[in-house]
């Protein structure tokens, strides 16, 4: 992977303080803009409480507020989940999309909702996130460990979860309500009693991570030097890719088979703040949550009263960057 260079720790944290701003105006222009505009003042009056019963009110609190609150959430899992990814598997073009882990945990949900609907969703498509990303590893490691081997056997691995969540709606078709925006990617009619068991998981998957960056710097030096060092460097990698698996699969347990969040965020971050894990992965959280954010905020206010997925929105966005990307690839390594 590329080594981008290095920036001053007063650099990055002015960066993060314009992510953050960026981040929270992202907030407030989603709970404002709409087919209905909520001025700012009713807004505030609505989340403290000093304003109450008015259809303002009961938009901003049962339908803007859940849906914004869910844009940052996923835009954050998502991106650290290929952040990390890209940082154990040493490759740029892993994303949860790419190498399986959205679809082995959307398939895991599909099931979840059609055996054991009482099953929590986030625990179900950690399930099947973690064993999305342990098979394609697997095949990989199988077939040789080239970048281009990796992202193909996510291509495949990806198909054959899909066939497997069809083939779930066929014989159970009200598994999944709304099932093309899942597929997609959408963030309507979210609440937030469905957000809050995936919040608990991303919360504690993302402090984990951020405790475990250091060791990421050093898995990043190589097996053989982690190992030279006293890092159990293949347990970590598992343990890394375990919370990978959890962020990415508390996402799609609520705003379906989003794609390229994942991948886009972490190259853009490397670019502003280096590679140092910390910073990356914090960077990440915020520009990750921005971007979906201001995404779905587009996707609503585009072609309004109309309404598109916010899947189609990052699908238009991520696929030319993936296509750059392939198309920057020389024999497995990444030129500039």
């Amino acid at each position: 992977m590329k080594r981008w260079p290095t920036f001053s720790i007063r650099s990055k944290g002015r960066l993060l303080a314009v992510l953050a701003l960026l981040t929270a105006l992202a907030a407030l222009l989603s709970i404002c803009l709409g087919a209905v505009f909520v001025p700012p003042g009713q807004v505030f009056g609505a989340l403290s409480g000093q304003i109450t019963g008015t259809p303002e009110a009961r938009i901003v609190l049962f339908a803007r507020l859940p849906r914004t609150c869910g844009c940052l959430l996923a835009g954050m899992a998502l991106a650290v989940s290929g952040a990390v990814i890209q940082g154990v598997l040493n490759n740029p073009l892993a994303a949860p999309n790419i190498i399986g882990v959205n679809s082995g945990a959307g398939l895991a949900v599909a099931l979840c909702s059609a055996v054991f609907p009482g099953v929590s969703g986030p625990l179900a498509a950690f399930f099947g996130a973690l064993a999305g990303v342990f098979l394609v590893l697997f095949i990989a490691e199988k077939t040789g460990a080239a970048r281009i081997t990796l992202v193909l056997a996510g291509v495949a691995v990806s198909s054959m979860f899909s066939a497997g969540i069809d083939a779930v709606l066929t014989f159970v078709p009200d598994a999944l309500n709304g099932y093309s925006d899942f597929r997609i990617g959408g963030l309507a009619n979210l609440s937030m009693s469905r957000i809050l068991p995936a919040f608990w998981v991303i919360a504690i998957a993302m402090v984990l991570a951020l405790a475990l960056s250091g060791e990421l710097d050093i898995l990043l030096l190589g097996a053989e030097t982690a190992q030279s060092l006293g890092l159990p460097a293949k347990p970590l990698r598992l343990v890394l890719l375990a919370l990978a698996a959890a962020l990415a699969g508390a996402a799609v347990s609520f705003c379906g088979l989003l794609g390229f969040v994942g991948l886009i965020v972490p190259h853009i971050m490397r670019r502003l703040v280096g590679e140092e894990s910390f910073w990356l992965l914090f960077s990440c959280a915020l520009g990750g949550a921005a971007l979906l954010t201001y995404c779905d905020l587009l996707a609503r206010i585009l072609f309004a009263p109309y309404e598109l997925p916010v899947g189609i929105v990052l699908s238009l966005a991520g696929g030319p960057f993936f296509i750059w990307l392939l198309l920057r690839q020389r024999g497995g390594r990444t030129h500039d």
